[in-house]
């Protein structure tokens, strides 16, 4: 579909659960997770989760405002999480450049994915760590030492369907093997990413092999042919054949720029409710980049089904971890490698103070706007009078 104009008016993926979720769920067959999902989203900031009554100290205003979900896949639930996440990972920049690469996993691999979703992307975070600590060590890389990098796990593609790949954010260097060096990497190269890729593929193929001898792969019935060694190996045989993709983007400029790409990546769901342009008669319309077409804004438009059946492709394993860190990043030995490090670059703090921001600050800062400014006289301020209770348990009843 072209783009064209739609009444300035607000859709969320929250109206589209409310809306057409029950008849969804009798029809199809979702998980017990995917369940709790839709439930949490369609609730969000509704008077079933409780909240307060808030009043102007000057003109008596008074306003509800009901509490978020805070389930990690709600488009409104990721802003004050990712600035919270974000200023944790200002305090640990590193003065250097900083890389940007993503591995991605072919579609051959879908199947199999959805059906071990928690086995795969664990072996995707490892292969990743796998094949870059080996780059790292190889002196052809004219680096020998201990990489450090923060991945990040998407699992959609700009029209919501499976598509599985890995941000990884490098700082440019490495620390060397007797910890008294900084190396510092080339400034718009790390890596060959075609070396990559198929360094990356074998360290995958690897690990999948060793799940399927460990016996720990579900095979429904649609992959049953799989089941067997003679149809896993031929499967695997398919999957070494063709080429996997590592994709290096543009070095980053500074530190500004690697939080704008940490705050664009990091806690991003599979669709925004910006992009929800139009809901009605089962036919959802939103927009999307046409990633062949130069980044072309254009519209799809799905059935209803179809739009809850890709958006539940993207929920993710209960606890399942999607940000890690890796390297000289791992938590078990990050602040005493990131203040080694500044003081080899010669960075005069070895520290720096964590910002910490109440909610009025964050909102603040993003938009300009003083949430708590009295919205009808702009003099007063709004005061929380009331405390409304969480009405989760009588909603469940009915």
């Amino acid at each position: 579909m072209n783009a064209f104009a739609f009444p300035n008016k607000t859709h969320e993926v929250a109206d589209i659960f409310r809306l057409y979720g029950k008849s969804y769920r009798e029809h199809y067959r979702i998980s017990q997770n995917q369940h709790k999902v839709m439930h949490h989203i369609s609730i969000c900031r509704t008077p079933v989760l409780g909240g307060h009554i808030d009043r102007c100290n000057e003109c008596g205003f008074e306003q509800r405002v009901y509490n978020s979900c805070r389930n990690r896949h709600c488009p409104k639930c990721q802003t004050l999480a990712k600035e919270r996440w974000l200023n944790a990972r200002r305090a640990e920049l590193l003065p250097t450049g900083y890389f940007h690469l993503v591995f991605t996993l072919p579609h051959l691999l879908n199947p199999l994915i959805l059906y071990n979703k928690k086995i795969a992307f664990n072996i995707l975070f490892a292969a990743a760590n796998e094949t870059l600590q080996a780059f790292a060590q190889d002196p052809q890389w004219r680096l020998v030492g201990q990489l450090g990098f923060i991945a990040v796990l998407h699992t959609w593609s700009q029209t919501l369907i499976d598509h599985f790949h890995l941000h990884c954010l490098i700082p440019a260097g490495v620390l060397s093997v007797d910890n008294k060096q900084w190396i510092q990497a080339r400034k718009k190269f790390l890596f060959r990413t075609a070396s990559l890729a198929k360094e990356f593929r074998k360290q995958y193929l690897l690990q999948l092999e060793l799940s399927y001898k460990k016996n720990i792969l579900n095979f429904p019935e649609i992959l049953l042919s799989l089941q067997t060694p003679e149809g896993f190996t031929n499967f695997i045989g398919q999957l070494k054949t063709i080429n996997w993709i590592a994709y290096a983007k543009h070095p980053f400029a500074g530190a500004d720029q690697v939080l704008e790409y940490l705050g664009r990546y990091t806690h991003r769901v599979a669709i925004s409710n910006e992009r929800i342009k139009s809901i009605s008669n089962q036919k959802i319309i939103f927009t999307y980049k046409d990633r062949k077409n130069n980044n072309q804004k254009k519209l799809m438009q799905l059935h209803a089904d179809e739009f809850i059946r890709r958006f539940l492709l993207h929920v993710l394993p209960c606890g399942f971890t999607k940000i890690r860190y890796f390297g000289f990043l791992a938590h078990r030995n990050k602040n005493q490698s990131i203040a080694l490090i500044r003081k080899l670059l010669g960075e005069d703090k070895t520290h720096r103070e964590e910002i910490s921001e109440t909610i009025q600050q964050v909102m603040f800062r993003l938009t300009g706007k003083d949430i708590a400014l009295c919205p009808c006289c702009k003099k007063g301020h709004l005061r929380e009078i009331l405390h409304l209770p969480n009405l989760t348990v009588l909603y469940n009843l009915f």
